[in-house]
């Protein structure tokens, strides 16, 4: 079922984003002339939970939707970040200035498996401690709220998070917690 590659070229180059157009042939000689695929870093992004059993939560606007949003920690992995587990640290440092004593791995997801090219590396945080104020970039204004496993569970069942990564996330990181709560 894979499709033979004809040709490729690239028609924008951003470190954001870059969008290529594939000329492509099925098995069956169905010819493609125009596939258009979007190349981006991978991402990582974790349910997070304190050592009192909270779960970090971010508040941002989000231009593409003009909406600001409730989101779970994450972001690009940086080309210096050695792992997805590396960058996830990274990343809940400067989001939210906490350290976590734990680390569960969830999985890989696709952001969209036809269109991009890269993938979600999803974590269970645990023992989170406050070690530092937040360290943004220029043009980020987050603000970190702490709520219940109940309220999070709550939350997830009004559909109050419009970003599916983080729903996927919060789905597996409830199992594993649960899982690890022996409950």
């Amino acid at each position: 079922m894979n499709w033979k590659l004809l040709r490729s070229e690239y028609l924008f180059r951003e470190p954001w984003l870059t969008v290529r157009r594939d000329t492509c042939e099925t098995p069956s000689g169905v010819l493609v002339p125009e596939y258009y695929v979007l190349e981006y870093p991978d991402w990582v992004n974790a349910m997070a939970v304190t050592e009192d059993g909270k779960v970090l939560l971010v508040r941002q606007y989000r231009q593409a939707v003009g909406k600001v949003l409730l989101e779970i920690p994450g972001g690009v992995m940086d080309p210096e970040d050695e792992s997805p587990e590396i960058a996830m640290r990274r990343e809940l440092l400067e989001e939210t200035g906490y350290e976590f004593k734990d680390m569960h791995f969830l999985g890989v997801v696709s952001p969209n498996p036809s269109t991009h090219t890269n993938t979600v590396h999803m974590y269970l945080a645990t023992g989170g401690k406050k070690i530092q104020e937040q360290q943004l970039d220029f043009n980020e204004e987050i603000e970190v709220e702490a709520v219940t496993i109940a309220e999070t569970e709550a939350l997830l069942k009004r559909n109050e998070f419009l970003q599916s990564l983080h729903s996927t996330c919060l789905f597996y990181g409830l199992m594993k917690w649960k899982e690890l709560e022996g409950a």
